[in-house]
């Protein structure tokens, strides 16, 4: 009897946990899983599919080996990934230096250039008052993971990136963050968060779908109440999803506010 999809893609992700020295308990930790019954299922079902290229990275074989197709586990763009840690490493983490680059430096295997949105303020006629839109603006690029995207279900092609201002998400995300945006994503799933062009200013919000519209909420809030809008009001304020955020990051200036 031939072996089955789920139970191959099972067998392929013990084999590969084997061969990386971990346990199951030590991979959920540096996956920050919350328990090792994950690892167990997986043993059994294979890995699923919102998984399987962190996975792969981490376990460094070939994320189509890992989905139980015919390819080899390993090839030799597969190697140049550095290997997990080793099971008797009881910290579990591996400190590499930062790899400093400048815009012309080439790209590196599975790195790809995301594009920047911003705010741009348009030149007014005398007497009106100038507005902002937002706008692709040519130049800086941020350098991404190709993985992390595949992983994420993002089409490369999709990914813009953006600078998030203001507190209505604090601590969650920061002042002055880079968020990741999917414009391929525009349909609200209730909960996820999303990047708005609200009349040309650049907001990031929680949403969620109202029978006559949208609802609009903030991590931050205790300072920022809800904001529900119907459908008149998004056409008459020009409220368009520009996507949906999958990810962000920040820095931490020394004398930043208090996180809580």
């Amino acid at each position: 009897m031939s072996k089955q999809p789920n139970d191959l893609k099972g067998q392929r992700f013990q084999k590969a946990l084997e061969d990386s020295g971990l346990s199951g308990a030590e991979f959920a930790r540096l996956l920050e899983l919350e328990n090792e019954q994950n690892i167990t299922n997986w043993k059994k079902r294979g890995v699923p599919a919102y998984m399987v290229g962190e996975v792969a990275l981490t376990l460094v074989v070939e994320r189509e080996w890992l989905e139980g197709k015919n390819v080899p586990m390993r090839t030799e763009a597969t190697e140049r990934h550095p290997a997990p840690p080793a099971a008797n490493d009881s910290s579990l983490y591996v400190l590499d230096p930062l790899e400093l680059w400048e815009p012309d430096t080439p790209l590196q295997d599975g790195e790809i250039e995301l594009r920047l949105y911003k705010e741009i303020e348009l030149t007014a006629a005398p007497g009106k008052i100038g507005r902002t839109e937002i706008q692709e603006v040519t130049g800086p690029k941020l350098r991404f993971s190709g993985a992390v995207l595949s992983s994420c279900g993002v089409v490369p092609s999709n990914a813009v990136f953006a600078t998030n201002n203001g507190n209505s998400n604090h601590p969650l995300i920061l002042s002055g963050s880079t968020v990741a945006i999917d414009k391929g994503a525009t349909r609200i799933i209730d909960g996820e968060i999303y990047a708005i062009d609200h009349n040309g200013h650049f907001r990031i919000k929680f949403l969620q779908r109202l029978p006559d519209g949208i609802r609009m909420k903030s991590f931050n809030s205790g300072e920022y109440a809800d904001e529900d809008y119907n459908f008149d009001d998004i056409l008459a304020q020009r409220i368009v999803i520009l996507g949906r955020v999958f990810w962000w990051s920040s820095t931490r200036p020394l004398q930043g506010p208090p996180l809580i």
